[in-house]
């Protein structure tokens, strides 16, 4: 571990994020915080903008402890009108792009949020309109009919449907609150308060709300930028959805944290994203491994100048080995971190160290990161022995609070004593790193033996002809269960079916190997980067 991890507590330097982002707009000054195309923003910029923002929130209404929820990718007006809220003293509701209109209503109307900052069209769909559609019916005076405590929405562009407001509408209305008044508001945030209420991937049921405090979220990504080594002066190229906290909280606010260039990416393209990392000479590029695959595999690749890059932090139950290796190979990155996080837990529970060997950092997501316990427990809760299987749990100053409003699911994921029960099947190894093998709900039982997705995906990505690979369970009259596995081929491979079963009958144990092989051009996978298995069971050929 880096000397100083132990000691890195944000959260008791700043209390909380209106005072961070006031202390980098001091200390970084006219060092650039945000790029977008040709629009460069200064940290004092930055710092001004969000304190206009927080001003047209206040003149809106919005009171201390208010949801305020951003529905919208990865932009400069993003970053702006969340911080802005949140130096309001609100509580930011991240929405997930992806969601459709039904699904962002059901996480507004659940969050009560008084104000909606909302993009106007993505990826060819008006979120406006989608809203609108879902939210028809209802008693609510605001703009939208059917969530009744919403009372305000601003569209970020230059026009507005009837009902809402444009960006530069809506913060002109905050052009006569002093600043004083802003200033009072955002001290006012105890470090105590909930900063935001970021909701689970819903992969597995509904999405929950897991609500965490301003020292949580500075403790913990203090910590998390000291162990990826991020510095001042580094160019940050966030991909990750800032929905997500790995967009978020490892990316937005690590960088207000340290210092770090921001250059947000809507949507992830491999061939806009090496054009950025070769413009924007990008130091730091986090993301899930089928990023980074996309970014060495693609054929234009050395007609860019990839040179910069030295910090690359990845996470999933699979990462093969070969990704490390080709990333600090041909790549020449130095430093190739995996991490392992929940929503739950602010996003972080273990991380690699700097230095650790390639087949530490692609054969496990590293170790608990200080002021964290990790624990791996048999069905009854009791630890089982290194090298064994169990149940991943996870306690420490970072574990949520609870879940918004949900009483009975927050008992239910977290033990009276702390413990939080993430629901992933993990192996510790006798010198504390931590490899997550599998969801509980993913794993299927073949003839009496426990198959493990992950493991099984981890193995068949050794194949020189896979790209990718997922592994469900399907049922079979005489073992119970057996596997199906659903296949990306590299470019230009040609492998069949056939060939995919004989190899792995060559490689892996009997229950293991998939009883059947299914080709995709790709693997359909959520903003986060995990693969949809409920989409994958739909699949039933191709």
């Amino acid at each position: 571990m880096p000397s100083g991890a132990e000691d890195v507590r944000a959260d008791l330097e700043f209390g909380s994020v209106p005072r961070l982002v006031r202390a980098a707009a001091a200390r970084y000054g006219g060092r650039e915080a945000v790029v977008e195309g040709r629009a460069r923003v200064s940290y004092e910029e930055l710092g001004a903008r969000v304190e206009r923002a927080a001003a047209a929130c206040i003149a809106a209404g919005v009171a201390p402890g208010d949801r305020v929820a951003v529905w919208a990718p990865n932009t400069a007006e993003w970053i702006v009108s969340a911080l802005g809220a949140v130096s309001a003293g609100a509580v930011l509701v991240p929405v997930n792009t992806r969601f459709k209109g039904a699904e962002a209503a059901d996480v507004l109307r659940r969050t009560r949020a008084r104000l909606l900052f909302v993009t106007g069209t993505f990826l060819g769909t008006s979120y406006v309109a989608s809203l609108r559609r879902a939210t028809a019916e209802g008693t609510g005076r605001g703009p939208l009919p059917g969530l009744p405590d919403l009372r305000d929405a601003v569209v970020l562009a230059d026009d507005a449907p009837v009902g809402f407001r444009t960006w530069r509408e809506f913060l002109a209305g905050g052009d006569q609150v002093p600043a004083a008044a802003v200033r009072e508001r955002a001290d006012a945030v105890a470090p105590d308060a909930p900063s935001d209420i970021v909701f689970t991937s819903g992969t597995t049921g509904r999405p929950k709300g897991a609500v965490i405090t301003h020292a949580q979220t500075l403790r913990a990504y203090g910590v998390w930028s000291e162990l990826a080594g991020l510095r001042e002066g580094d160019r940050y190229l966030i991909v990750n959805p800032f929905f997500h906290t790995f967009g978020y909280k490892a990316g937005v606010l690590a960088c207000l944290l340290r210092g770090a260039t921001m250059v947000p990416q809507p949507v992830f393209s491999a061939d806009t994203a090496l054009a950025n990392i070769a413009a924007e000479r990008i130091t730091v590029l986090p993301g899930p491994p089928s990023l980074h695959q996309q970014l060495l595999d693609h054929p234009a690749r050395a007609r860019h100048d990839l040179s910069t890059l030295r910090l690359v932090v990845t996470g999933a139950a699979v990462v093969p080995l070969e990704l490390v290796e080709r990333l600090r190979g041909e790549l020449g990155i130095d430093t190739v971190l995996t991490a392992y996080g929940l929503s739950e837990s602010s996003g972080v529970v273990t991380m690699c160290r700097r230095g650790d060997p390639p087949e530490i950092v692609a054969g496990a997501s590293g170790r608990a990161i200080p002021g964290t316990e990790v624990a791996v427990v048999d069905a009854d809760g009791r630890p089982v022995a290194p090298g064994r299987p169990g149940e991943v749990r996870v306690r420490g100053y970072h574990v949520m609070t609870g879940y918004f409003e949900d009483p009975e699911g927050t008992a239910r994921a977290v033990t009276p004593d702390g413990w939080l029960c993430t629901g992933d099947v993990g192996v510790l190894d006798e010198a504390g790193n931590l490899r997550i093998t599998d969801r509980i709900k993913d794993m299927f039982i073949v003839g009496g033996f426990n198959a493990y997705p992950a493991e099984i995906e981890q193995l068949l990505l050794r194949h020189p002809d896979i790209a990718d690979a997922a592994v469900i369970g399907i049922a079979d009259a005489r073992l119970g269960e057996v596997g199906r596995a659903y296949v990306v081929r590299r470019p230009g491979a040609t492998v069949s079916a056939e060939e995919v079963l004989v190899w792995s009958r060559r490689e892996m144990a009997n229950y293991k190997v998939p009883r059947e092989v299914m080709f995709l051009p790709e693997l359909p996978r959520n903003a986060g980067g995990k693969v949809l298995k409920a989409k994958l069971r739909a699949v039933t050929g191709c």
